[in-house]
């Protein structure tokens, strides 16, 4: 896998992990002390996240910071 095709998983994850919880961008990014640019960048591999984005995410939506890099078929 590159490292691009890793991001773009990422940004998948996150999305359908902020979907499910029935979050927006707006207060997903709220919640983890990040711009709503940033986290709609993520969502469409513009941005890449670092571990410390990671857990940040991970914990404003309730999740452990694995769960984000684990990667479905579907993602």
């Amino acid at each position: 896998m590159s490292m691009k095709s890793f991001y773009k998983k990422i940004g998948k994850k996150v999305k359908k992990l902020r979907e499910e919880r029935h979050l927006t961008q707006e207060l997903l990014a709220e919640k983890a002390g990040l711009s709503l640019d940033y986290i709609g960048k993520i969502e469409v591999n513009i941005n890449n996240p670092g571990l410390k984005t990671i857990f940040k995410l991970a914990k404003a939506m309730e999740v452990e910071p694995w769960e984000l890099l684990k990667f479905d078929d579907d993602v």
